[in-house]
């Protein structure tokens, strides 16, 4: 009895809400994911392919995708961009030199008709380096304010102590209500 009442009681009583993690390489969407799901700093290494975790707040139910960053994988985003609702991108506020490359990803997913009604979160991560870019820089570089289609937030983190990733959460889930 026990699998089958929780799979009728999740039907029933919970919400699931799938978010896609995106970004370069080395911006850290894996830290960042196993922050929300474990609470605490995993040493990770490259992600080939996607991870998944389910984390649960308030009986809410969010399958989190952490989708690998590097150049040869992006082609392959697209497939998880099917019921998508809320895609967050993760920027290295250290790596100056590939802000474009991340720019130039970002509008094609924006593009892309799948994401049309997804709201789209910014963590700013690596905040805690000396000479980073503020969000200030980063929502410029990214030209934030020409998306008129897409609920957007901007937010400044850090992944290895977990700062401004729950604030982050919270936005999403007041985008959920509004909905």
């Amino acid at each position: 009895m026990g699998i089958l009442s929780t799979r009728i009681g999740r039907l029933f009583n919970h919400q699931e809400h799938k978010f896609i993690i995106v970004g370069l390489d080395e911006a850290g969407k894996t830290t960042i994911l196993y922050q929300f799901s474990m609470n605490e700093v995993v040493h990770t290494s490259p992600t080939i392919g996607s991870n998944v975790e389910e984390i649960v707040i308030n009986n809410t139910r969010f399958l989190m995708w952490d989708i690998g960053g590097q150049g040869s994988l992006r082609s392959s985003w697209n497939t998880y961009y099917t019921n998508t609702e809320f895609v967050i991108v993760v920027v290295d506020s250290t790596d100056r030199e590939r802000i474009s490359v991340t720019r130039e990803e970002l509008y094609k997913m924006l593009a892309h008709e799948d994401l049309q009604k997804a709201g789209l979160l910014i963590f700013a991560n690596k905040q805690d380096v000396k000479e980073c870019m503020t969000v200030a820089e980063i929502s410029q570089f990214l030209k934030l304010t020409s998306i008129k289609d897409h609920q957007w937030h901007i937010q400044a983190c850090c992944a290895l102590t977990g700062e401004g990733l729950c604030q982050g959460l919270e936005w999403m889930m007041s985008r959920l209500k509004i909905r």
